[in-house]
């Protein structure tokens, strides 16, 4: 049935106008712009973005395509900007926040500052960087034989439906002053922060600065919360609104289930393995592989687990909505104040070793067979018992704690 509008002519009576187009109501301007910008648009539960078909993109004279995912929600998305050798983009600006990832080759990024000062920095591979708001910035491909492509997740869904006017959004002269940084930030230096230091589940590092030039390499703090072993430090980049966090997994281990609201971009940065997917009465997972190129976004309240199965420690980069500055949503707030490492007995978000499936650490030890790694998590679980299990036994619902309270 075609929307309608209403109007009153002068005779008093409403009279239903006809809107054939369904242009009235139900309006995306965020898909809209998407599909009008002619590059692919790819959709599923994640990507290999190294992999993904670009086409030219007019926007940044240089190729590119839509990274959409099932648990992109309504704020977040990711798009890949694809640049070929010895070529630089158009310089661009945009009123929506933007964290580029180099999936692969070597460049510079130029930002021009609305004090009238220009900032070029320099990355390589697994390097992370966000442009200040509504600044004016530019990608140069420092190589004549490889192809640069970058990363970006950005909370344009949000902006752009909020504001249904891409000329505001793309062309606004506002200047963002605040959101500079210092200059030490374009360098890749910054400062750290700590809070919550009461509590080793609540212990929250951050590290303030606009280009970090290797995930791989960065320092990580201890965050035992999420499992032994694990590290972490989290981001704020730009003074921006958006979060980022760096975690760590060890050797034969594993993060500890936990679910959160949508829209976190997770990319894989190092090493090799999978994540596990899935909603409460579910029976099966769903798996995601994990290798650098690999990003997917775990959609709304789906609890998801991931493992590390190779024999050096694995490192992923996440980015979403709220950073530890800004929450911006409330569940964001919660997980700042800890509220994510808290078990779901307990009122949290978090399935502690204990409680999970039996199903979950099984297919574990049967992947660490196959790369021929030891597991490192003998001392929480019977293995051998474990192993021991009859097939017939890991079958239906997946078991899953019952939710203490109102969810945090």
């Amino acid at each position: 049935m075609a929307s309608t509008v209403d109007t009153k002519p002068l005779s008093g009576e409403p009279v239903a106008v006809p809107d054939p187009g369904n242009t009235k109501f139900l309006v995306d301007p965020y898909k809209d712009w998407s599909k009008g910008e002619g590059i692919p648009i790819h959709f599923d539960l994640g990507h290999d973005l190294l992999a993904l078909e670009t086409g030219p993109w007019d926007r940044y004279d240089a190729r590119g395509c839509f990274a959409h995912t099932h648990g992109m929600g309504d704020f977040m998305a990711n798009y890949v900007i694809e640049v070929l050798p010895g070529r630089k983009t158009r310089p661009v600006k945009h009123l929506y926040e933007a964290f580029f990832y180099v999936l692969s080759g070597y460049g510079s990024t130029t930002v021009w500052l609305p004090n009238g000062e220009v900032r070029t920095f320099e990355w390589g591979p697994k390097a992370l960087f966000a442009i200040p708001l509504n600044c004016l910035y530019q990608f140069n491909n420092g190589s004549g034989v490889d192809t640069v492509r970058l990363s970006c997740t950005n909370n344009a869904p949000l902006t752009i439906n909020l504001y249904h006017n891409l000329d505001f959004v793309f062309d606004n002269d506002f200047a963002f002053k605040d959101r500079i940084g210092q200059t030490k930030h374009f360098e890749g230096e910054g400062a750290l922060y700590s809070y919550g230091l009461e509590s080793a589940r609540k212990v929250q590092n951050i590290w303030e600065t606009n280009f970090v030039h290797d995930l791989t390499s960065f320092k990580l703090y201890e965050f035992e919360g999420r499992g032994k072993g694990s590290l972490n430090v989290n981001f704020v980049l730009a003074d921006g609104t958006m979060h980022s966090h760096v975690s760590q997994m060890p050797v034969g281990r594993y993060k500890k289930a936990h679910r959160h609201a949508a829209g976190t971009h997770v990319h894989a940065v190092d090493g090799e393995g999978y994540s596990l997917m899935w909603y409460e009465g579910d029976s099966e997972f769903k798996e995601i592989p994990w290798r650098h190129g690999f990003m997917y976004t775990p959609p709304f309240w789906m609890y998801h687990q991931h493992f590390n199965t190779c024999d050096q420690p694995a490192r992923y980069v996440a980015c979403s909505l709220g950073s530890r500055r800004y929450p911006f949503i409330s569940l964001r707030r919660k997980s700042a104040e800890g509220g994510g490492a808290t078990s779901v007995k307990d009122g949290g978000r978090q399935i502690e070793y204990e409680d999970q499936d039996p199903r979950v650490h099984r297919k574990f030890l049967e992947e660490l067979q196959k790369t021929g790694v030891p597991s490192a998590m003998g001392d929480i679980f019977d293995e051998a018992a474990i192993m021991a299990l009859p097939k017939e036994s890991l079958t239906g619902v997946i078991q899953t704690p019952i939710l203490a309270g109102p969810a945090t």
